[in-house]
């Protein structure tokens, strides 16, 4: 009699789990999807530019006049971290960029935003202002020191990108 109803256990739950593969099958083929679909959501970064530059000591930069195909990914303002500002975008071609500025010591602060890059000693003019340029593993970086601050752009995007968003930055 155990044996018998052994069997009739084990013959339920397969068919429990045949109506649940069903169901899930029905589902995923009923609820529309888009494989293709960027999964990176862009951000609105205007209310968070307008607070950074109501709080930090030094001139908040970011970008105006990129092409439309720049997204926004990330943004922050940490008044307790050396009144460090970040906006992370992704390029037209899909590397990252980021821009940070902050009032923390120079050198630490680069390293650690560039993730480890080290100054090459050369410089590249970028809209008539001049930027030390930073070598790393990960992402190099165009770094410059101006009004109590410093200003890093920085990333794993092609140095023309990281060029391009340097040029693009406005502090009004």
């Amino acid at each position: 009699m155990a044996s018998k109803r052994g069997k009739q256990t084990v013959r339920d739950m397969f068919l429990s789990l045949a109506v649940i593969a069903a169901v899930a099958g029905v589902v995923y083929i009923f609820i529309p999807h888009d494989d293709k679909a960027d999964p990176v959501k862009a951000v609105d970064y205007r209310v968070e530019l307008l607070t950074a530059r109501r709080a930090a000591p030094y001139p908040v930069a970011a970008p105006s006049g990129l092409a439309q195909k720049w997204k926004p990914t990330s943004v922050s303002y940490e008044r307790e971290a050396g009144n460090s500002w970040h906006l992370g975008f992704l390029d037209p071609d899909g590397g990252y960029v980021a821009v940070e500025q902050s009032t923390s010591p120079a050198e630490k602060y680069v390293t650690e935003v560039s993730q480890d890059a080290k100054k090459t000693g050369r410089t590249q003019q970028v809209a008539g202002e001049t930027w030390q340029h930073w070598e790393g593993p990960k992402y190099d970086a165009l770094v410059r020191e101006d009004k109590g601050a410093t200003t890093v752009v920085t990333g794993s995007a092609a140095p023309e990108r990281l060029a391009e968003m340097a040029a693009a930055l406005k502090t009004s």
